[in-house]
């Protein structure tokens, strides 16, 4: 997936109420950005870092800029957990994930459940099981090659797992899809230390029979590249 135009580099300053950030140019000009990401961003946050920003399309709006990624070490991470989805839309119209392919219909943001909520993608086909497709951003890894999610407890995340698991009991399709922004990353687990009550669930839907898909992404400048998929381990 392609950002409209090429990210520009700066050095992050710090975070500020979660949705704001500083970051300074090279020249020492300091900008505020857009944090698009509710999590803590754990692990993924040290000021003086680098960090890729988007400009906003919009001139009139607070924050002329949109924090996109973060360079960890030497590794980039995508923060910008709503460029998940799209990313996900793209494979799925081009076929490239096979266990979700040959669906006719793909619709985004559709109401479903019981708790009304919003599912990410809705694939559907004649003669086939409907399939309900969430999609969850991870960013955090606090030990080599291990992606972990949630990187703060978060009950909405379990909500869509028992979400996720009716849909299987009415006879549909329910899957969990991990887009791991960050290509140092090579299996997902669940972040046991972090929300016990998420892993405990992820491994009950998962006998339930809910499907689960990891998907390899590295952040460039001017764009989030899909690497392949890489194991969930519960």
């Amino acid at each position: 997936m392609r950002y409209p135009q090429e990210l520009r580099e700066g050095k992050l300053q710090k975070r500020m109420m979660r949705f704001l950030a500083d970051v300074a140019w090279s020249d020492g000009t300091v900008v505020r950005a857009h944090v698009p990401n509710t999590g803590s961003l754990l692990g993924c946050l040290e000021p003086g870092q680098p960090a890729r920003l988007s400009a906003a399309s919009d001139p009139a709006r607070r924050c002329p800029y949109t924090l996109e990624q973060l360079c960890v070490g030497e590794v980039w991470v995508g923060v910008h957990t709503h460029r998940a989805n799209p990313l996900v839309g793209e494979l799925l119209q081009a076929g490239t994930l096979p266990s979700l392919a040959g669906y006719a219909e793909q619709r985004a943001e559709v109401p479903y459940g019981r708790q009304r909520s919003r599912i990410d993608w809705l694939l559907r086909h004649p003669g086939r099981a409907d399939c309900y497709v969430e999609v969850k951003s991870v960013t955090t890894s606090l030990e080599p090659g291990v992606g972990l999610f949630p990187d703060a407890p978060s009950e909405r995340a379990r909500k869509h797992l028992d979400e996720l698991a009716w849909c299987v009991s009415q006879g549909w399709r329910g899957v969990l899809v991990f887009c791991v922004q960050r290509a140092d990353v090579r299996v997902v687990r669940p972040a046991e230390k972090i929300d016990s009550a998420y892993a405990a669930a992820l491994r009950r839907v998962a006998q339930e029979g809910v499907e689960m898909l990891a998907l390899s992404v590295r952040p460039e400048a001017q764009q989030l590249e899909f690497q392949g998929l890489i194991p969930v381990e519960l």
